[in-house]
Protein backbone atom coordinates (compact mmCIF):
# COMPACT_ATOMS: atom_id res chain seq x y z
CA UNK A 1 0.00 0.00 0.00
CA UNK A 2 1.53 3.30 -1.10
CA UNK A 3 1.70 6.21 1.32
CA UNK A 4 1.38 9.97 0.95
CA UNK A 5 1.91 12.87 3.36
CA UNK A 6 -1.27 14.47 4.68
CA UNK A 7 -0.92 18.12 3.74
CA UNK A 8 1.97 19.69 5.61
CA UNK A 9 1.44 17.68 8.78
CA UNK A 10 4.26 15.23 8.16
CA UNK A 11 1.79 12.40 8.85
CA UNK A 12 2.20 9.49 6.44
CA UNK A 13 -1.12 7.94 5.38
CA UNK A 14 -2.10 5.12 3.02
CA UNK A 15 -3.63 5.96 -0.36
CA UNK A 16 -6.72 4.05 0.76
CA UNK A 17 -8.41 5.10 3.99
CA UNK A 18 -10.88 2.79 5.69
CA UNK A 19 -14.23 4.51 6.17
CA UNK A 20 -16.31 2.98 8.96
CA UNK A 21 -19.77 4.44 8.35
CA UNK A 22 -21.06 0.94 7.53
CA UNK A 23 -20.14 -0.48 10.95
CA UNK A 24 -23.04 -0.32 13.37
CA UNK A 25 -26.80 0.04 13.19
CA UNK A 26 -26.72 1.83 9.83
CA UNK A 27 -25.44 -1.29 8.05
CA UNK A 28 -23.33 -4.09 9.61
CA UNK A 29 -24.65 -4.71 13.12
CA UNK A 30 -22.18 -7.54 13.82
CA UNK A 31 -19.37 -5.94 15.85
CA UNK A 32 -17.09 -8.97 15.67
CA UNK A 33 -17.40 -9.11 11.90
CA UNK A 34 -16.76 -5.38 11.65
CA UNK A 35 -13.63 -5.72 13.81
CA UNK A 36 -12.38 -8.50 11.53
CA UNK A 37 -12.87 -6.25 8.49
CA UNK A 38 -10.92 -3.44 10.16
CA UNK A 39 -8.10 -5.85 11.08
CA UNK A 40 -7.94 -7.16 7.52
CA UNK A 41 -7.66 -3.61 6.20
CA UNK A 42 -4.82 -2.85 8.62
CA UNK A 43 -3.04 -6.08 7.72
CA UNK A 44 -3.29 -5.10 4.03
CA UNK A 45 -1.38 -1.89 4.71
CA UNK A 46 -4.16 0.64 5.32
CA UNK A 47 -3.05 2.82 8.23
CA UNK A 48 -5.71 5.55 7.92
CA UNK A 49 -9.11 4.95 9.59
CA UNK A 50 -11.92 7.50 9.31
CA UNK A 51 -15.09 7.57 11.37
CA UNK A 52 -17.50 10.13 12.87
CA UNK A 53 -19.50 10.56 16.04
CA UNK A 54 -22.79 10.63 14.14
CA UNK A 55 -22.28 7.26 12.40
CA UNK A 56 -24.88 5.00 14.03
CA UNK A 57 -25.04 7.51 16.90
CA UNK A 58 -21.55 6.71 18.14
CA UNK A 59 -21.66 2.97 17.55
CA UNK A 60 -19.15 3.14 14.71
CA UNK A 61 -16.65 4.82 17.03
CA UNK A 62 -17.27 2.05 19.58
CA UNK A 63 -16.47 -0.59 16.95
CA UNK A 64 -13.32 1.22 15.84
CA UNK A 65 -12.21 1.49 19.46
CA UNK A 66 -12.57 -2.27 19.90
CA UNK A 67 -10.65 -2.97 16.71
CA UNK A 68 -7.72 -0.68 17.57
CA UNK A 69 -6.98 -2.14 20.99
CA UNK A 70 -3.29 -3.06 20.91
CA UNK A 71 -2.84 -1.44 17.48
CA UNK A 72 -3.59 2.23 18.16
CA UNK A 73 0.00 3.50 17.79
CA UNK A 74 0.21 2.18 14.21
CA UNK A 75 -3.01 3.84 13.02
CA UNK A 76 -3.76 7.38 11.91
CA UNK A 77 -7.20 7.84 13.43
CA UNK A 78 -9.65 10.43 12.11
CA UNK A 79 -13.10 11.27 13.39
CA UNK A 80 -15.57 14.14 13.04
CA UNK A 81 -18.01 16.29 14.97
CA UNK A 82 -20.96 18.46 13.92
CA UNK A 83 -23.91 16.14 13.30
CA UNK A 84 -26.84 16.04 15.72
CA UNK A 85 -26.30 13.55 18.56
CA UNK A 86 -29.64 14.05 20.29
CA UNK A 87 -32.88 16.02 20.40
CA UNK A 88 -31.31 19.02 22.15
CA UNK A 89 -30.35 21.69 19.61
CA UNK A 90 -27.05 22.16 21.46
CA UNK A 91 -26.06 18.50 20.96
CA UNK A 92 -24.49 19.18 17.58
CA UNK A 93 -23.00 21.95 15.49
CA UNK A 94 -19.63 23.65 15.65
CA UNK A 95 -19.85 25.65 18.88
CA UNK A 96 -17.22 25.66 21.62
CA UNK A 97 -19.86 24.41 24.02
CA UNK A 98 -20.56 21.31 21.93
CA UNK A 99 -17.10 20.46 20.62
CA UNK A 100 -15.57 20.68 24.13
CA UNK A 101 -18.07 18.08 25.27
CA UNK A 102 -18.17 15.87 22.17
CA UNK A 103 -14.39 15.40 21.89
CA UNK A 104 -14.53 13.69 25.30
CA UNK A 105 -17.36 11.43 24.12
CA UNK A 106 -15.42 10.45 20.98
CA UNK A 107 -12.23 9.78 22.95
CA UNK A 108 -14.18 7.54 25.33
CA UNK A 109 -15.89 5.59 22.56
CA UNK A 110 -12.65 5.19 20.60
CA UNK A 111 -10.73 4.08 23.69
CA UNK A 112 -7.89 6.53 23.11
CA UNK A 113 -6.52 9.73 24.62
CA UNK A 114 -5.89 11.55 21.34
CA UNK A 115 -7.27 11.92 17.81
CA UNK A 116 -4.82 12.24 14.91
CA UNK A 117 -7.22 14.18 12.68
CA UNK A 118 -10.30 15.85 14.17
CA UNK A 119 -12.61 17.11 11.43
CA UNK A 120 -15.57 19.47 11.38
CA UNK A 121 -18.12 17.40 9.49
CA UNK A 122 -20.06 20.26 7.87
CA UNK A 123 -20.15 24.07 7.96
CA UNK A 124 -22.38 25.59 10.64
CA UNK A 125 -23.92 28.94 9.64
CA UNK A 126 -24.97 29.53 13.26
CA UNK A 127 -21.38 29.49 14.57
CA UNK A 128 -18.61 31.95 13.74
CA UNK A 129 -15.65 30.07 12.25
CA UNK A 130 -13.42 31.98 14.70
CA UNK A 131 -15.28 30.30 17.55
CA UNK A 132 -14.78 26.83 16.06
CA UNK A 133 -11.09 27.32 15.26
CA UNK A 134 -10.50 28.72 18.73
CA UNK A 135 -11.74 25.60 20.49
CA UNK A 136 -9.92 23.34 18.02
CA UNK A 137 -6.70 25.23 18.82
CA UNK A 138 -7.27 24.57 22.52
CA UNK A 139 -7.74 20.86 21.83
CA UNK A 140 -4.46 20.72 19.92
CA UNK A 141 -2.62 22.54 22.72
CA UNK A 142 -4.17 20.15 25.26
CA UNK A 143 -2.80 17.16 23.32
CA UNK A 144 -6.22 15.71 22.63
CA UNK A 145 -5.95 16.37 18.89
CA UNK A 146 -2.91 16.30 16.61
CA UNK A 147 -4.34 18.05 13.53
CA UNK A 148 -7.70 19.45 12.44
CA UNK A 149 -9.59 19.41 9.17
CA UNK A 150 -12.87 20.25 7.46
CA UNK A 151 -15.33 18.04 5.62
CA UNK A 152 -17.60 19.00 2.73
CA UNK A 153 -16.77 22.70 3.02
CA UNK A 154 -17.23 24.87 -0.08
CA UNK A 155 -14.13 26.64 -1.37
CA UNK A 156 -15.11 30.06 -0.05
CA UNK A 157 -15.49 28.73 3.50
CA UNK A 158 -12.16 26.91 3.27
CA UNK A 159 -10.57 30.26 2.36
CA UNK A 160 -12.39 32.07 5.18
CA UNK A 161 -11.15 29.48 7.68
CA UNK A 162 -7.57 29.80 6.45
CA UNK A 163 -7.66 33.60 6.67
CA UNK A 164 -9.27 33.48 10.13
CA UNK A 165 -6.55 31.16 11.38
CA UNK A 166 -3.85 33.49 10.08
CA UNK A 167 -5.42 36.65 11.50
CA UNK A 168 -6.38 35.20 14.87
CA UNK A 169 -3.41 32.90 15.45
CA UNK A 170 -5.45 29.69 15.48
CA UNK A 171 -4.44 26.28 14.23
CA UNK A 172 -5.60 25.88 10.67
CA UNK A 173 -7.47 23.20 8.82
CA UNK A 174 -4.79 20.88 7.44
CA UNK A 175 -7.18 18.75 5.40
CA UNK A 176 -10.50 18.79 3.59
CA UNK A 177 -12.77 15.78 3.08
CA UNK A 178 -15.00 16.37 0.02
CA UNK A 179 -17.29 14.01 -1.90
CA UNK A 180 -15.59 13.11 -5.18
CA UNK A 181 -16.36 10.57 -7.87
CA UNK A 182 -16.55 10.34 -11.65
CA UNK A 183 -20.26 11.20 -11.43
CA UNK A 184 -19.78 14.09 -8.98
CA UNK A 185 -16.83 16.21 -10.12
CA UNK A 186 -17.83 19.73 -9.06
CA UNK A 187 -15.07 19.86 -6.42
CA UNK A 188 -12.53 19.92 -9.26
CA UNK A 189 -13.52 23.51 -10.07
CA UNK A 190 -12.65 25.22 -6.78
CA UNK A 191 -12.46 22.95 -3.72
CA UNK A 192 -9.52 20.83 -4.87
CA UNK A 193 -7.50 23.77 -6.28
CA UNK A 194 -8.17 25.73 -3.07
CA UNK A 195 -6.96 22.83 -0.93
CA UNK A 196 -3.82 22.64 -3.05
CA UNK A 197 -3.23 26.39 -2.74
CA UNK A 198 -3.27 26.19 1.05
CA UNK A 199 -1.23 22.99 1.24
CA UNK A 200 -4.12 20.96 2.63
CA UNK A 201 -4.37 17.20 2.40
CA UNK A 202 -7.49 15.87 0.69
CA UNK A 203 -9.31 12.82 2.00
CA UNK A 204 -12.14 12.05 -0.43
CA UNK A 205 -15.34 10.15 0.23
CA UNK A 206 -17.96 8.53 -2.00
CA UNK A 207 -15.70 7.29 -4.86
CA UNK A 208 -18.39 4.79 -5.86
CA UNK A 209 -21.09 7.48 -5.76
CA UNK A 210 -23.44 5.74 -3.31
CA UNK A 211 -23.17 2.48 -5.24
CA UNK A 212 -23.73 3.90 -8.73
CA UNK A 213 -20.17 2.93 -9.68
CA UNK A 214 -20.18 -0.43 -7.91
CA UNK A 215 -21.64 -2.17 -10.97
CA UNK A 216 -24.95 -2.66 -9.18
CA UNK A 217 -26.99 -0.36 -11.43
CA UNK A 218 -26.62 -0.90 -15.17
CA UNK A 219 -30.23 -0.34 -16.21
CA UNK A 220 -33.27 1.37 -14.74
CA UNK A 221 -34.83 -1.92 -13.64
CA UNK A 222 -31.86 -2.55 -11.33
CA UNK A 223 -32.87 0.36 -9.09
CA UNK A 224 -35.40 -0.71 -6.44
CA UNK A 225 -36.99 2.37 -4.86
CA UNK A 226 -39.13 0.45 -2.35
CA UNK A 227 -36.63 0.03 0.47
CA UNK A 228 -33.22 0.88 1.88
CA UNK A 229 -31.10 3.84 0.85
CA UNK A 230 -32.65 4.14 -2.60
CA UNK A 231 -36.07 4.65 -1.01
CA UNK A 232 -34.78 7.16 1.55
CA UNK A 233 -32.89 9.18 -1.07
CA UNK A 234 -35.13 8.77 -4.11
CA UNK A 235 -33.97 12.11 -5.50
CA UNK A 236 -30.52 10.58 -5.94
CA UNK A 237 -31.64 7.26 -7.43
CA UNK A 238 -35.01 7.58 -9.21
CA UNK A 239 -34.06 6.97 -12.88
CA UNK A 240 -37.02 9.00 -14.09
CA UNK A 241 -35.34 12.17 -12.83
CA UNK A 242 -33.08 13.83 -15.42
CA UNK A 243 -29.95 13.90 -13.26
CA UNK A 244 -30.23 10.21 -12.42
CA UNK A 245 -30.99 9.34 -16.02
CA UNK A 246 -27.73 11.05 -16.95
CA UNK A 247 -25.93 9.02 -14.29
CA UNK A 248 -27.39 5.77 -15.58
CA UNK A 249 -26.29 6.58 -19.13
CA UNK A 250 -22.79 7.51 -17.93
CA UNK A 251 -22.49 4.33 -15.88
CA UNK A 252 -23.21 2.26 -18.98
CA UNK A 253 -20.46 4.02 -20.91
CA UNK A 254 -18.04 3.78 -17.99
CA UNK A 255 -18.73 0.05 -17.63
CA UNK A 256 -17.80 -0.43 -21.29
CA UNK A 257 -14.65 1.64 -20.79
CA UNK A 258 -13.67 -0.40 -17.74
CA UNK A 259 -14.22 -3.63 -19.65
CA UNK A 260 -12.07 -2.41 -22.55
CA UNK A 261 -9.33 -1.51 -20.05
CA UNK A 262 -9.69 -4.95 -18.43
CA UNK A 263 -10.76 -3.42 -15.14
CA UNK A 264 -13.78 -3.70 -12.90
CA UNK A 265 -15.96 -0.59 -12.70
CA UNK A 266 -15.14 0.00 -8.98
CA UNK A 267 -11.41 -0.24 -9.68
CA UNK A 268 -11.75 2.27 -12.52
CA UNK A 269 -13.77 4.61 -10.30
CA UNK A 270 -11.36 4.60 -7.36
CA UNK A 271 -8.25 4.84 -9.55
CA UNK A 272 -9.79 7.91 -11.19
CA UNK A 273 -10.20 9.71 -7.85
CA UNK A 274 -6.72 8.67 -6.72
CA UNK A 275 -5.20 10.07 -9.93
CA UNK A 276 -6.06 13.71 -9.11
CA UNK A 277 -2.89 15.47 -7.88
CA UNK A 278 -4.74 17.14 -4.99
CA UNK A 279 -5.96 13.84 -3.52
CA UNK A 280 -4.01 12.36 -0.62
CA UNK A 281 -6.20 9.38 0.26
CA UNK A 282 -9.46 7.85 -0.94
CA UNK A 283 -11.96 6.58 1.62
CA UNK A 284 -13.37 3.14 0.89
CA UNK A 285 -16.39 2.11 2.95
CA UNK A 286 -16.99 -1.65 2.79
CA UNK A 287 -19.83 -3.28 4.67
CA UNK A 288 -18.59 -6.85 4.23
CA UNK A 289 -15.26 -8.65 4.02
CA UNK A 290 -16.04 -9.59 0.42
CA UNK A 291 -16.46 -5.93 -0.50
CA UNK A 292 -13.18 -5.05 1.21
CA UNK A 293 -11.27 -7.79 -0.59
CA UNK A 294 -12.71 -6.68 -3.92
CA UNK A 295 -11.60 -3.10 -3.35
CA UNK A 296 -8.15 -4.07 -2.10
CA UNK A 297 -7.56 -5.97 -5.34
CA UNK A 298 -7.52 -2.64 -7.21
CA UNK A 299 -5.03 -0.83 -5.01
CA UNK A 300 -2.29 -0.75 -7.67
CA UNK A 301 -4.50 0.21 -10.64
CA UNK A 302 -3.19 3.21 -12.59
CA UNK A 303 -5.24 4.72 -15.43
CA UNK A 304 -3.66 5.65 -18.74
CA UNK A 305 -4.00 9.12 -20.20
CA UNK A 306 -6.30 7.72 -22.89
CA UNK A 307 -8.65 6.24 -20.29
CA UNK A 308 -8.68 9.48 -18.28
CA UNK A 309 -9.44 11.46 -21.45
CA UNK A 310 -12.33 9.14 -22.26
CA UNK A 311 -13.72 9.62 -18.74
CA UNK A 312 -13.60 13.39 -19.34
CA UNK A 313 -15.66 12.87 -22.50
CA UNK A 314 -18.30 10.87 -20.63
CA UNK A 315 -18.48 13.22 -17.63
CA UNK A 316 -16.89 16.62 -18.28
CA UNK A 317 -14.49 17.96 -15.62
CA UNK A 318 -16.17 19.92 -12.84
CA UNK A 319 -19.58 18.40 -13.53
CA UNK A 320 -22.10 16.87 -11.13
CA UNK A 321 -24.55 14.88 -13.24
CA UNK A 322 -27.13 15.25 -10.47
CA UNK A 323 -26.87 18.49 -8.49
CA UNK A 324 -28.29 16.71 -5.43
CA UNK A 325 -25.04 14.77 -5.16
CA UNK A 326 -23.14 17.86 -3.96
CA UNK A 327 -24.21 17.12 -0.33
CA UNK A 328 -24.04 20.80 0.60
CA UNK A 329 -26.57 23.54 -0.06
CA UNK A 330 -25.47 27.10 0.82
CA UNK A 331 -27.79 28.66 3.42
CA UNK A 332 -28.52 31.52 1.02
CA UNK A 333 -30.12 29.00 -1.34
CA UNK A 334 -31.74 26.79 1.28
CA UNK A 335 -33.52 29.64 3.10
CA UNK A 336 -35.62 31.80 0.80
CA UNK A 337 -35.71 34.56 3.46
CA UNK A 338 -32.03 35.12 2.69
CA UNK A 339 -32.65 35.72 -1.01
CA UNK A 340 -36.01 37.59 -1.02
CA UNK A 341 -36.76 41.03 0.28
CA UNK A 342 -39.96 40.97 2.27
CA UNK A 343 -42.90 43.36 1.78
CA UNK A 344 -42.25 46.84 3.08
CA UNK A 345 -38.48 46.50 3.32
CA UNK A 346 -36.26 49.19 1.85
Amino acid sequence: MKRRILGGTGISVSEYALGTMMFGAWANRDHDDSVRIIHRALDAGINFVDTADVYSSGESEDVVGKALKGRRDDVVLATKAHGSMGPDANHGGNSRRWITREIENSLRRLGTDYIDLYQIHRPDPATDIDETLSVLSDLVRAGKVRAVGSSTFPAEQIVEAQWTSERRGHVRFRSEQPPYSILARSVEAAVLPTAQKYGMGVLTWGPLSAGWLSGRYTKASDIDLTGGRTAIEKHKFDPSLPGNARKLEAVGQLAELASDAKLSLPHLAIAFVRSHPAVTSVIIGPRTMEQLEGLLAGVDVELSEDVLDRIDEIVPPGTDLNRDDSYYTPPALADKALRRRGPGTA
